[in-house]
């Protein structure tokens, strides 16, 4: 398996002369994991290889199978790599391939069923260097007949340029008959050198619980960021705005309703995560103007569900003081007039957004209420909630829903008008 390679070809794949790389292969198998040491100089001459032995190329279904091994193996071709001493002592999660070392060899006919477009060739030219690397170390002398059949795979480096133009179009098009015709050449001829030899079980479960570890980690890590640039973010929103700022420390939201009763505005927080509005007994106070509902909070301080919440009396002492201000976050206006015309109109009338966030609000008041009204209305069996589903939670894979949507537009009319009946209008 370890070749000596004499010519350098000209090839996208990054150069790292003193590294052994983890690549992921699409073959016939599967998504198969194995190691590739691109070229490297060693007494004047060229080397190339990948792991296995004179007759095999070893890849393995998963990461700790290709961790396992390398610990434990002793004979292989990269034994006499100059880096192979440091390989078996890294960290499993080191071993598993990144996204630019993912060759899919089986999707080369899926892909060029699309345009040439940058990503496309790129692609394209990735998964043709490594099997040129293949067939030259691993002796493959029908992908390299395959690959020299016509001028369009050596010409993958030169990006969308070598494939603009009729010439291009001509070029492009041969390479696409190449692949249609002989593609399964390659595949075959590279299924017929892979193996995946026997791991030590105890060397496989160590590994395995390696990096089950480091995923545990990383996911937390990834929590930890993601809450540090949500507050960064929050605090960046608010920094302009004193008033939004004070709503956002002490975790209530002022929102702001535009119905078919007009133009009203609340508050709301989470407790939990279960929601809580500025009302009782199911019923929300509402105001007319975000000055009606801070007078409001002047005179009436107590009586009310938010009562509950921790920093409600920082709410009451700034009204009391004559310094409180409603600011509503742009994240917090809800806008359910015309949605259920939108609705009738079918899913290219409708906006997404203003959708997911009137179900936010209707949800949030229904639960808050100790109703289920909505969550059955908005489930995905029913005709309204496949609807609102296919709407914010798009899927290619999904069939979209057909008209008419009366049915739908009536269900959701129900469900604000159910909501507008909770409404306390001062």
């Amino acid at each position: 398996m370890l070749e000596h390679c004499l010519a350098l070809t000209s090839t996208t794949l990054p150069r790292m002369a003193a590294d052994i790389v983890p690549i992921e292969l699409s073959v016939t198998a599967g998504d198969l994991v194995t190691l590739w040491a691109p070229r490297w100089r060693a007494d004047g001459e060229e080397w190339e290889a990948f792991l296995g032995d004179e007759e095999y190329l070893f890849a393995f279904a998963d990461v700790a199978a290709l961790v396992g091994f390398v610990r434990t193996a002793g004979v292989h071709d990269l034994v006499d790599h100059p880096a192979w001493g440091l390989v078996p002592r890294l960290p499993a999660p080191d071993l598993r391939p990144t996204d630019s070392h993912r060759y899919d060899l089986v999707g080369v006919p899926e892909l060029v069923a699309q345009s040439p477009d940058t990503w496309v060739i790129g692609e394209l030219a990735d998964v043709v260097s490594i099997a040129r690397s293949l067939a030259d170390v691993c002796g493959l002398e029908v992908v390299g007949e395959v690959l020299d059949s016509t001028a369009g795979f050596a010409m993958l480096d030169g990006g969308t340029l070598a494939f603009g133009g009729r010439d291009g179009a001509r070029r492009w098009d041969a390479l696409c008959t190449v692949i249609a015709q002989r593609w399964d050449q390659v595949i075959d001829a590279v299924d017929g050198v892979i193996r995946s030899p026997d791991v030590d079980a105890a060397a496989l479960d160590a590994a395995a619980t390696e990096l089950s570890e480091a995923v545990v980690s990383e996911a937390l890590v990834s929590e930890e960021q993601s809450a540090v640039e949500a507050q960064a973010a929050a605090q960046a929103e608010t920094a302009g705005d004193p008033a939004l700022a004070f709503w956002s420390e002490v975790g209530i939201d002022p929102i702001r309703i535009i119905s078919d009763l007009g133009d009203h505005y609340t508050l709301r927080c989470y407790l939990d995560d279960a929601p809580v509005f500025l009302g009782r007994g199911g019923r929300i106070d509402v105001f007319s103007s975000p000055r009606a509902l801070a007078r409001y909070l002047t005179d009436t301080p107590q009586g009310h569900d938010l009562d509950a919440v921790s920093t409600w009396p920082q709410v009451t002492k700034r009204a009391q003081d004559r310094e409180l201000a409603v600011a509503v976050d742009d994240g917090n206006t809800y806008v359910l007039a015309g949605l259920a015309d939108d609705l009738a109109g079918g899913p290219e009338t409708v906006d997404p957004g203003q959708l997911e966030l009137a179900v936010e609000l209707i949800t949030d008041a229904s639960r808050w209420a100790g109703s289920d009204t909505a969550d059955k209305a908005l489930a995905s069996s029913e005709p309204l909630g496949w609807l609102v589903s296919f709407l914010v939670r798009p899927d290619p894979t999904r069939l979209a829903p057909s008209a008419p949507f009366d049915t739908e537009a009536t269900s959701w009319r129900d469900l604000v008008g159910g909501f507008e009946d909770r409404l306390q209008v001062h």
